[in-house]
């Protein structure tokens, strides 16, 4: 199994403040706007958006919460394996607020859409935006794109993008392996 390095923590910090950038531009004062962080690789990257929107953008308003989609997924029933669900914090109704749903990487538009009907759940939003860090943009089974992208990158079918975080593996950084 090889690996290639695809963004360093230099680049990815560059792509962090960037993206935090253009939620602000977008959303202003976040009064009416929540996060939300797809369980279980998106809440890291929601929970980073989080602290530069807070720290350095001085925005104080801005919710996050985090959403399991783990049996709104369209292949639950599909696996032998005993699935064992993340934690699902949505504290905050989603009735008329402005959603960001995060996620680090999108590659078919599977999961994005379980995270769309899993939100019918909790109420209907005026809006539904997506964020994602990385986007693998030939490889999608649904029409879905992201509103926010940090980088896109073409990888076949049996290369794989891992993003890791300080926090779980003492490295930022993301790679294309080769499975």
């Amino acid at each position: 199994m090889s690996q290639k390095l695809l963004l360093s923590d230099k680049d990815l910090h560059i792509i962090l403040f960037r993206l935090a950038c253009q939620l602000k531009e977008t959303h202003g004062d976040f009064s009416n706007t929540l996060l939300i962080g797809l369980q279980p690789r998106g809440v890291r990257l929601a929970e980073r958006l989080l602290h530069i929107l807070q720290h350095h953008y001085k925005v104080s308003d801005v919710k996050l919460s985090q959403l399991d989609i783990t049996f709104f997924r369209d292949d639950f029933r599909r696996s032998d394996k005993v699935l064992h669900p993340s934690i699902n914090d949505m504290e905050v109704s989603v009735e008329n607020k402005r959603i960001v749903l995060i996620d680090d990487v999108l590659y078919t538009g599977r999961s994005i859409r379980a995270a769309l009907t899993a939100i019918d759940s909790y109420g209907r939003p005026s809006e539904v935006q997506l964020l994602t860090l990385i986007d693998r943009r030939f490889s999608r089974h649904l029409p879905i794109q992201p509103d926010f992208c940090g980088r896109q990158v073409d990888a076949i079918q049996n290369e794989r993008v891992v993003v890791s975080w300080k926090e779980d593996h003492d490295e930022d950084a993301v790679y294309m392996v080769n499975k």
